[in-house]
Order: structure tokens, then C-alpha cells, then sequence
């Protein structure tokens, strides 16, 4: 059974290249044998992930996140049973909030800023489809 999950953390230190990086390699390295796709949005200190998969296989990787001493104030979004990928062409997609232009935000949220912590987990699943959609996704295919 596949299942789609959305979160979204604070960083625990500031975030730099290096450490999404290391993010982003470590995800690309583990997540096709666990059969796991999803995308990555980052953003000052703030990270929202969709991750997909067997049900077992994202929660396992959920639990250690929530672990994860790269991230604080872990909160659940979104968990849904689904009949198809939306994120399938990416181990580990990437999108920096950064080089987006803020006005693309107000679709979503009061501010045109990244803050999945006040607004529904399907107004950030909207974001995350209009990020596919306009080409916004980096990463390597799977």
C-alpha cells in the first residue's frame, strides 16, 4: 500500500549548502532501496518534505526523522493512503524557496514566505504541485 506523508521541521542549526547537502545525498543514497520518492522545500530555517512509499517504509523513515538532531519542532502535515506517485521521477527532489519569486508564496499564505507551520497540510500540497509545474524542482531523477 502506498501512502503519502507531509511534514515540516525547523532546522536546528542554520541551514548551509553543506548540510542540504548531506540531506539531500543521504536521502538519494537510501531512499530507492526502501522504494521511497519525495521532495524536499527549504526555506530560512524552515524544511517541509513529502516523502512516498510503502506505508512501513515511510513511517520508519518519519520515526527517524522525528529523531533526527538536524531537526526540531517535527510536525506532521499530511498522511494519506494513495493509488499513485505524485513525486515518483525523485529520490530526493529539491526546491530553495529563496530563488522563488516571493510573490508565488501569496498564493498560499497570508506572507510571501514559507511558513507550512500556519497554513493546511492541502494548501502546502498545492504549493508543492505548482512548484512541479512551473519546473521549480531540481534533484536527480530515480
Amino acid at each position: 500500500m502506498l501512502v503519502r506523508l507531509l511534514y515540516a521541521s525547523r532546522a536546528a542549526q542554520p541551514l548551509s549548502p553543506e548540510m542540504i547537502e548531506g540531506i539531500l545525498a543521504q536521502s538519494r543514497a537510501h531512499n530507492p532501496e526502501q522504494g521511497i520518492t519525495g521532495i524536499l522545500c527549504y526555506s530560512g530555517d524552515i524544511f517541509m518534505q513529502v516523502l512516498e512509499g510503502g506505508r512501513d517504509a515511510v513511517c520508519e523513515l518519519y520515526n527517524l526523522i522525528v529523531r533526527d538532531e538536524r531537526h526540531r519542532n517535527v510536525r506532521l502535515l499530511s498522511f494519506e493512503e494513495i493509488r499513485e506517485r505524485r513525486f515518483a521521477s525523485w529520490t530526493m527532489g529539491q526546491v530553495n524557496l529563496a530563488k522563488i519569486n516571493p510573490s508565488f508564496m501569496l498564493k498560499y499564505a497570508e506572507k510571501a514566505e514559507l511558513d507550512p507551520f500556519c497554513v493546511s497540510g492541502a494548501a502546502s500540497m498545492a504549493l508543492l504541485d505548482d512548484l512541479i509545474a512551473t519546473a521549480s524542482v531540481l534533484g536527480r531523477a530515480s
